[in-house]
């Protein structure tokens, strides 16, 4: 069977070793005579793994023991307005919008209250990372999206500030080394770095938790979910099993110091490429803010575009056309996508060049 070349933004690819991994003992987990997904969340195989997963979780990204490891059904979308609803005390919430997600989750939050830009970069059609913030008094917290999957942005380095930070970091989660003591919350779909889409990756440490509101239905607290550990109902079980196959094999990839080398290397064939096209590419972020996961560009003559998309993909690249709200071009080079898939789209991106 072919493999495709899969730069798709989300669902994403997921490591080769993982898929026959799983292929492999579908029928049969760990000698029970049931598929994961078929057995109880309340046995002791699957206690095993839940606790394994945060286990290796926490390993991986250096998370501190004062920080709760939590599993949520869903995605980003709903942990915009979780976020808001558990955390929205004051009068204000503050957001940087660095583009379509971050000002997804703002709408959520103008619900509970005010929730106001502390910065945009919507002045140059979020190219950059806004680096200076207004947080107004009485605020809540501050909400910043730390990789933007549609423009291709990323935090390079994150907002020191004197409220609750809290970061939506589904698209570049263990990725790249950061320090988790930064940030009073954080969340992350797992559809792009770690596995399928339908669970939440959510690290809160447990002093904000502490403060969170109370007055809530019983499925939209945090500290439900903390203080069943994940279980107070049917988990998406699949979708963590899946997680535990993928940290095993971050792991074995020598850890998050290895695969942000690797993300580096892999993003920079593809950036040189585009920079070295004499203007026939144009990438879309500044260069003091490319993301590593996200790399968006467009072609000089607009007409070319629908034409590369197409070419690309009867080629074998899948989703290297951008997000519908922009157009243009974007390739995902998440954690899973290898450098030889990086390469060989670069080598095509210089071919179709040269017949251009």
């Amino acid at each position: 069977m072919k493999r495709a070349y899969n730069f798709n933004a989300g669902p994403s690819c997921i490591p080769l070793d993982v898929l026959r991994e799983a292929q492999q003992e579908f029928l049969d987990f760990k000698n029970t005579g049931m598929s994961i997904i078929e057995m109880s969340h309340r046995s002791s195989e699957y206690n095993t793994l839940h606790q394994e997963t945060k286990d290796l979780l926490r390993k991986l990204m250096e998370i501190p023991a004062n920080y709760d490891i939590l599993f949520i059904q869903g995605g980003g979308s709903t942990q915009f307005l979780m976020t808001a609803a558990n955390f929205f005390t004051k009068s204000r919430a503050a957001y940087i919008n660095t583009g379509v997600w971050a000002k997804k989750a703002m709408a959520e939050a103008n619900f509970f209250g005010e929730a106001y830009e502390a910065a945009s970069s919507a002045d140059r059609n979020h190219c950059y990372i806004p680096e200076t913030y207004n947080i107004k008094p009485n605020t809540s917290y501050l909400h910043i999206t730390s990789n933007n999957t549609i423009y291709g942005t990323e935090f390079q380095k994150f907002p020191q500030v004197n409220v609750p930070l809290i970061c939506d970091m589904s698209s570049d989660i263990l990725s790249r080394r950061i320090n988790v003591a930064d940030f009073d919350l954080i969340y992350a779909g797992a559809q792009k770095n770690l596995g399928p889409a339908g669970v939440v990756i959510v690290v809160i440490k447990k002093d904000f938790l502490a403060t969170a509101n109370q007055n809530l239905p019983t499925m939209m607290k945090y500290r439900t979910f903390a203080d069943n550990d994940s279980l107070y109902n049917t988990p998406p079980v699949f979708c963590i099993y899946m997680i535990n196959k993928t940290l095993h094999w971050l792991e074995k990839m020598g850890g998050i110091s290895a695969i942000e080398h690797n993300n580096i290397a892999k993003s920079q064939i593809i950036y040189n490429t585009i920079d070295n096209s004499d203007g026939f590419y144009i990438g879309h972020s500044e260069k003091a803010y490319r993301s590593k996961m996200n790399i968006t560009f467009n072609l000089a003559e607009k007409e070319l575009e629908k034409d590369f998309i197409n070419k690309a993909k009867a080629a074998g690249f899948v989703g290297v056309g951008g997000h519908r709200l922009v157009g243009g071009c974007r390739a995902s080079a998440y954690n899973a996508v290898s450098i030889e898939s990086c390469q060989a789209l670069a080598n095509f991106m210089d071919e179709y060049r040269k017949l251009c």
